[in-house]
């Protein structure tokens, strides 16, 4: 059973046709279904959403002839992952003509579902609808940042602050930026004390909530001091 229904897969093909440019690659880590994964040092967890999430990119990667979809499992790819940071799953990273840290970490369905159409087509542009200052000052950025944006499928303006954090990370090879679905990983979302949607925490120190504006988004990045050192 198809889980784009005609009207929103018409609407995907068209909005792809209409606005992407150049290729664009979706590189997808997943599991065999009812397999055990250690999403978290404390227990192991089913990936439940891996069968739908392929699912769903299969038939979004169908919209267009400009999207080549790549699986990989996380276990046996083991080194392509770690070469792209995938330590979690479901994982999809987007690349264009050149290399991105664009994430998307769990099922990008609901309100996500925008997300993902919307990365796709600022990766295959290869340009954003940032304002110029703040483009300017993401060129300055000398040291990695990691943006993570935790959602959940039901919230409205998830979106707007994925989008933010994935554009950042097409303006700057400092960045990467993921969307993650809360709820599938609620290790995460307690250790980062998420509470309510839209949460953004940059570097795993510095955080805020709720869909903020660009130059508020940007200031926060910028202060955020460097990741902390992996163990």
């Amino acid at each position: 059973m198809a889980l784009l229904n005609d009207e929103v897969r018409e609407a995907t093909r068209k909005k792809f046709a209409d606005e992407m440019v150049n290729p664009v690659r979706i590189i997808h880590f997943t599991q065999e279904p009812g397999r055990l994964i250690v999403l978290n040092p404390l227990a192991g967890q089913e990936c439940f959403f891996c069968k739908e999430t392929k699912q769903l990119l299969e038939e979004v990667a169908a919209c267009s002839d400009k999207i080549r979809l790549e699986v990989y499992d996380f276990k046996a790819d083991k080194l392509m992952a770690d070469e792209l940071g995938i330590d979690k799953i479901p994982a999809t990273v987007i690349q264009g003509e050149k290399p991105s840290a664009v994430r998307i970490f769990g099922i990008p369905s609901g309100y996500e579902y925008t997300s993902l159409v919307e990365a796709l087509i600022d990766v295959s542009t290869g340009e954003t609808s940032l304002d110029p200052k703040t483009k300017e000052a993401l060129k300055t950025i000398d040291r990695d940042v990691h943006i993570q944006v935790f959602v959940t499928p039901t919230c409205p303006y998830c979106s707007l602050a994925v989008r933010l954090a994935h554009q950042f990370a097409l303006e700057s090879p400092r960045i990467k930026a993921d969307m993650i679905e809360s709820t599938e990983f609620p290790h995460l979302a307690n250790k980062f004390g998420v509470y309510g949607v839209p949460k953004t925490v940059v570097n795993e120190t510095t955080s805020f909530e709720g869909a903020v504006p660009e130059d508020v988004f940007l200031a926060n990045v910028l202060k955020a001091p460097a990741p902390p050192p992996q163990a």
